[in-house]
């Protein structure tokens, strides 16, 4: 049985140690047919391994490794078959680019530019090249890290192979995105811009070397651009073209799909388990094909192989990028948590996508939905407006839910914990108007997912008292108190609650009051006052939903 490819993102490796391949070498076909593309799907879908790929296929170095595509589709390809290792082909990725500051980013690409020219020893004394483009080869190989001059390196190596070789180079550059993403994010975006436009329209555009260009990330960024810059990142790049999650073409490329998950099921023995499979990591819809989520249902795999554990869990939400939900969540309007909320619920809701982005308006309200779609977070159901680009929207799957739900959860519990105190206070000053609104307050943020039982209400009351010596249902009176606020001195004031839970909320002012009374016909406070407690403050409180009513038990 073969091993799963649990983290491999090299094509040599995938084969040469036998680990159990997806075909996806068809999609070779689709990138002779284009001269500069951006493939952009969510992460974690098999774009390093493709671009790996496309590497040891074009590549003119890895002539020796040509038997790698032995049995796989693109070898009853004869015409693909004519481009195999015809090519000088420069390799690169950024998905290490996420450093805080624009300096260390220029590092970074000096180290990965160091990394080509010593991919390609054969031009450090080549015979082709003149003593000028030597001596700025080893400038490279030292690690320059002027700004202008890595603006211009991927162009001169290419131009370098070029006369080496005597072929056009191939550029593929994996996540191009990624330092823009992390430039928004640390405060240097205009100067990430300004530098990635010129890398790209150099290696790109004016490049007379170039047989072809291909770059992969998360969103289609046709129209990147800053004050300074006032056009696209992609600007005058001939032939440029963006092949999104909407495009039909290479639609089954990245990730798996439905008669390929089954073969995977089938070679394992886990048949038993494609409906939990499909639950919990289909759901995606590129160009009108459903796929699944490959990195998960590796993970899961390995699971069901190697562990006892047969549950599955959200895999792909530990992969790192979940940050930039909880930031969503946490500056939210109420509209969109109101709209968080119905997605969470299973529900969908309508909106316009756009279809060029840049991070900058990714902040926007109208543009994070086309964000969270393009990354991953929600699927495309339905078009309603194709002329307006409106479509219906809704989380593909269990994975991605529990995502919403616990990054939700995680933000509640901090609303939680930070309104405790003045709650609190509220309470011992006998403030029910300000307690009552700031209790409405918070459960107002919760979502719907939660369920509104007792249990619940219980629970947030103990994180909003969480700094206070807190007892939960002890013996007081003739009976048990849900929760007692205990003052450190018993001369202070201390405050009893009992809870009630209602079908309607009409019945809210009811129920609160027979809260009120159980406090006295129980005799809590007597229970406490005879412990030597002498201020002890009693409330009943009554819960339906989002909402709550608070009744003071009188003296």
């Amino acid at each position: 049985m073969k091993r799963l490819p649990i983290g491999v993102e090299n094509f040599k490796t995938m084969i040469d140690k036998d680990f159990y391949y997806v075909d996806k070498t068809s999609f070779i076909q689709d990138v002779l047919n284009e001269e500069v593309i951006l493939y952009t799907r969510p992460r974690r879908f098999g774009k390093t391994l493709n671009m790996s790929m496309l590497y040891y296929f074009f590549s003119i170095k890895e002539k020796e490794h040509a038997d790698l595509f032995h049995g796989l589709s693109i070898m009853s390809n004869p015409k693909a078959l004519t481009y195999q290792n015809r090519y000088p082909v420069i390799f690169l990725t950024l998905k290490d680019m996420k450093n805080n500051t624009f300096e260390k980013q220029l590092k970074m690409f000096s180290k990965i530019i160091v990394n080509i020219i010593e991919a390609f020893p054969e031009l450090w004394n080549s015979d082709k090249l003149s003593s000028a483009s030597l001596k700025t080869i080893e400038m490279y190989h030292e690690g320059a890290q002027e700004e202008i001059d890595l603006q211009v390196s991927l162009q001169f190596i290419a131009q370098c192979l070029m006369q080496h070789y005597g072929k056009k180079v191939i550029i593929i550059i994996d996540e191009y995105d990624v330092p823009l993403q992390n430039a928004y994010l640390n405060g240097y975006y205009d100067d990430m811009v300004n530098f990635l436009r010129n890398v790209f329209s150099t290696a790109l555009k004016t490049n007379d070397a170039l047989e072809k260009g291909v770059l992969t990330g998360c969103l289609r960024i046709a129209k990147e651009s800053t004050p300074q810059a006032g056009f696209s990142l992609f600007t005058g790049l001939n032939n440029f073209k963006v092949n999104s999650i909407f495009d039909e073409v290479s639609r089954q490329r990245f990730g798996f799909t439905q008669s390929e998950i089954d073969l995977l099921l089938q070679a394992y023995h886990a048949e038993e388990y494609k409906a939990v499979v499909k639950e919990w990591y289909d759901g995606y819809e590129f160009g009108g094909c459903d796929v699944y989520n490959p990195w998960s249902v590796l993970m899961y795999m390995d699971r069901l192989l190697n562990s006892s554990r047969k549950m599955p869990e959200s895999f792909w939400a530990n992969t790192s990028g979940n940050d930039i939900i909880y930031r969503y969540v946490k500056e939210a309007n109420p509209l969109m948590r109101e709209e968080f909320d119905v997605l969470a619920s299973g529900d969908m809701i309508e909106k316009p996508i756009k279809d060029d982005l840049t991070y900058r308006e990714m902040d926007q309200i109208n543009n994070v939905y086309s964000f969270l779609l393009y990354t991953g977070y929600l699927k495309v159901v339905s078009c309603v407006n194709e002329e307006e680009k409106r479509y219906r929207l809704m989380i593909p799957n269990k994975e991605i839910k529990r995502v919403y739900v616990s990054i939700f959860r995680e933000w509640f519990d901090e609303q939680v914990k930070n309104n405790g105190a003045t709650f609190v206070e509220a309470l011992k000053q006998k403030d029910i108007s300000g307690a009552t609104e700031l209790l409405n307050t918070v459960l107002f943020q919760s979502i719907s997912y939660f369920d509104y039982d007792e249990k619940f209400y219980h629970g947030l009351l103990l994180g909003m008292m969480s700094e206070y010596q807190v007892v939960s249902n002890q013996e007081s009176g003739l009976g048990r108190s849900d929760i007692t606020l205990l003052p450190i001195s018993r001369l202070s004031r201390g405050v009893l609650l009992e809870l009630k839970v209602a079908k309607r909320e009409e019945d809210l002012q009811k129920l609160a009051e027979q809260a009120c009374k159980q406090i006295i016909d129980m005799k809590y406070i007597e229970g406490l006052e005879r412990k030597g407690y002498k201020d002890i403050i009693g409330y009943g409180i009554a819960f339906y939903k989002k909402s709550c009513v608070i009744a003071a038990v009188l003296d």
